[in-house]
């Protein structure tokens, strides 16, 4: 998904350490990166016409690559080579989707009813939800927000908030 990151392996079992591997993107077999295991050194080419990958490539001591915080633009086929074999350890085909987060809804339960929800497909607007209790209620509360890829959770247990405050309604 666009913004995550994703790791792609050697697939290399050669535990001889003293050559290079390569990073290539596309079907034009564009060269992005290179270690060299022996002294673990790295190279970037990111100063390619587009700046692709610029800042987001990292390799590790296996030579494994990283790419963080995705975008659409980073699909495509990858292939990893070692200079000791001249043929490809692995090949990837990367698609990298975005996902149109459009409504998000915010709820408060009291155990698992319901007492209240609220929902916006306007991203740009804030989104809150009162809840008023007595600092004598015993129950325990959850604030869930949700929206079409994930939801959070987090219970608020009203007996131990209101030790910290002097008592009373809030």
């Amino acid at each position: 998904m666009e913004g995550d990151s994703v790791t792609l392996n050697t697939g290399d079992t050669d535990k001889q350490k003293d050559y290079q591997i390569l990073w290539k993107f596309g079907h034009n077999s564009t060269l992005i990166a290179k270690i060299n295991r022996k002294n673990n050194e790295t190279t970037f080419y990111n100063n390619n016409a587009d700046g692709r990958f610029r800042d987001r490539l990292e390799l590790d001591q296996t030579g494994s690559l990283t790419i963080t915080n995705t975008r659409t633009t980073d699909s495509g086929l990858y292939q990893v080579t070692s200079i000791r074999a001249q043929t490809p350890l692995n090949r990837f085909s990367l698609t990298v989707y975005v996902v149109n987060v459009s409504d998000v809804s915010l709820s408060w339960y009291k155990g698992n009813s319901l007492l209240s929800s609220i929902s916006v497909s306007d991203l740009n607007i804030s989104l809150s939800l009162p809840l008023e209790v007595g600092c004598q209620d015993k129950n325990t509360y959850s604030c869930v927000i949700n929206n079409p890829i994930s939801n959070q959770t987090t219970h608020l247990n009203i007996s131990e908030f209101c030790q910290t405050c002097a008592g009373g309604l809030w």
